[in-house]
């Protein structure tokens, strides 16, 4: 699976390799979205890897999470994703290569030995590193249940040249002979891991900080086959508005919440997973072009970012007022309940440039639309009701009365006609345009009104409004007692 240029030297491959337990988290999504716009800027590939060996409590919901989440933010692999569970065979190959070659020893110590081990080191309020008896004996007792472990250096020292870390060292004493392969001879992650990256000829990996102790633990096996070490590059972990680890209860954390609950659009999470992290001097809105020609890893940063959900939601504003109007219809049409075919799937798009200014979120979006489906007699909403009170009625019945009388029924001409009645009555057009405003949605707020009323047409607004105005004869009544 390797890769080379024409030239010969190694390409850049990457690899993103998720867990297949829950859902694809936020800090998932963006070291997938580092590592494909790694490979893209030099030409390279960007793989994909499902480490479902824990079979236990690997899902095929959570496989169809991850795949479904990644297609969304457009995250797409090269190739066929990779399942490390169809490998076991291969990686106890290594192991037994491994064994022959002196850098890994068949361990027979019992669970009381491991036990008795633990409690000792945590007597010195030490951690627990275990260094076999059976390391350099050779009389292997084969009747006896056994693991497979590493050959772990015990001198020396081992020094990562991380490239966002920088050069970070540690004692080759601090490492321990990790399992290579349990006692019923399944393979372990850490052997797994190896294992694929050099068969799929991974030469950067990139993954998060929280797995830069197992780099160092992880080295021993690529050195013990020979194999080219790959560049490392660790980054810091999102953290949430207050400082501490991301997690549930600073909100949603899975992909499917932020499309499916929050109404995000995908290219709003990208570019705000983008800018967690790493930067382009004061760019902040960037698409995906523009990230793949300026991203290189020397502008990773060493800290862990904050997750600000204001902030993506201003993005993602943004990114709501600049989206075509039919996409944005289409979403939205989903988003109430429109079947494909529906009339009234049209009237969401059209409403979109009245309704998409306004909006954060696809929610909004949806929420500023549900007029246009409300069946008359509307129900009005407790804060609207008072608009309607008082003189209210006898000013929508002049209202009908001019509205009936245009002659095209656009924005300007209605504009037009409203002003008119609200210069007669002595009023502000906004004293007008309020009770208008509830009678024809039933809020308080909505888009520009006289967008309101082309978008429902004039036999709906007209309805509408006559639901909630005088009687024409009391209100004429009215004003030739006024006069």
């Amino acid at each position: 699976m390797s890769a080379t240029t024409d030239t010969g030297t190694p390409a850049v491959v990457t690899r993103f390799a998720p867990s297949p337990t829950g859902f694809l988290h936020l800090g998932g999504a963006r070291t997938a979205l580092f590592n494909l716009l790694y490979a893209r800027h030099y030409g390279g590939r960007f793989l994909l890897r499902i480490e479902d060996t824990d079979r236990a409590r690997s899902t095929q919901p959570a496989i169809e999470a991850i795949l479904s989440g990644m297609r969304w933010l457009g995250l797409d692999w090269d190739g066929e994703e990779v399942y490390q569970s169809s490998r076991a065979a291969r990686h106890v190959e290594v192991a037994e290569a491994m064994i022959a070659a002196g850098a890994a020893y068949r361990c027979y110590m019992t669970s009381e030995q491991i036990e008795t081990m633990r409690a000792e080191a945590q007597a010195k309020k030490q951690p627990l590193r275990i260094r076999s008896p059976w390391r350099d004996r050779t009389n292997d007792d084969a009747n006896a249940p056994f693991v497979v472990r590493l050959k772990a250096p015990t001198e020396g020292a081992t020094t990562i040249e991380d490239r966002v870390q920088g050069a970070v060292t540690v004692q080759n004493a601090e490492l321990d002979d990790l399992v290579l392969l349990r006692s019923d001879g399944t393979p372990t992650y850490m052997l797994a891991v190896v294992v694929d990256d050099h068969d799929m000829g991974v030469t950067h990996i990139i993954r998060g900080d929280d797995h830069l102790n197992n780099a160092f633990r992880q080295l021993p096996i690529i050195k013990a086959m020979g194999w080219p070490e790959p560049v490392y590059a660790h980054i810091p972990l999102i953290h949430g508005s207050d400082g501490a680890k991301l997690s549930k209860r600073h909100g949603a954390v899975g992909i499917e919440a932020y499309r499916d609950e929050l109404g995000i659009l995908p290219e709003a999470l990208d570019n705000y997973l983008l800018r967690l992290g790493w930067g382009h001097g004061d760019n902040e809105i960037i698409s995906r072009e523009q990230a793949i020609e300026w991203f290189d890893l020397s502008s990773v940063g060493k800290s862990p970012s904050r997750f600000d959900l204001k902030k993506l939601e201003n993005l993602n504003g943004h990114y709501i007022r600049s989206a075509d109007d039919t996409r944005l219809g289409e979403l939205v049409s989903d988003r109430l309940g429109l079947a494909q075919g529906d009339a009234r799937r049209p009237l969401m798009v059209a409403a979109m440039p009245a309704l998409k200014p306004r909006a954060a979120n696809l929610n909004e979006l949806a929420d500023g639309a549900r007029f246009l489906l409300v069946t008359r007699p509307l129900d009005i909403a407790a804060d609207a009701e008072p608009l309607l009170a008082g003189d209210a009625r006898v000013t929508l019945a002049k209202v009908h009365a001019a509205l009936d009388a245009v002659a095209k029924w656009d924005t300007e001409a209605l504009e037009e006609a409203v002003r008119q009645v609200a210069e007669a009555q002595g009023l502000k057009l906004g004293q007008v345009a309020q009770p208008l405003r509830a009678a024809l949605t039933g809020r308080r707020t909505s888009p520009g009104i006289f967008d309101v009323l082309a978008l429902l047409g004039r036999d709906e607004s007209l309805a509408r409004i006559a639901d909630h105005a005088a009687d024409q004869t009391a209100a004429q009544g009215k004003d030739e007692k006024n006069d």
